[in-house]
């Protein structure tokens, strides 16, 4: 069962920057830009993993995009089990 999206996308789309209100956003000091590095995402590998079929078949039950909720419970899982020096 997929999630309803309870936005006006269309409304979001037909706004201009300058309609969007970013008053409470506080600006970026020097500090910010002296500190910031540029950081960009690893490509994905691709490899294959032998599970259980009802293992399979619950994320599959999960949406279309099964296989990123499968990525992400591994992430999650060799995190909680990092040794403390990383």
């Amino acid at each position: 069962m997929k999630k309803l999206i309870k936005t006006n996308l269309e409304r979001l789309d037909a706004m201009t920057d300058d309609m969007i209100d970013t008053s409470d956003i506080p600006p970026l000091e020097e500090e910010f830009f002296a500190t910031a590095q540029w950081r960009m995402p690893q490509p994905k590998v691709q490899v294959m993993v032998e599970v259980e079929p009802e293992v399979l078949a619950w994320f599959k039950a999960q949406g279309d995009h099964y296989q990123r909720y499968l990525a992400a419970a591994l992430r999650v899982y060799a995190l909680a089990h990092q040794s403390p020096a990383g």
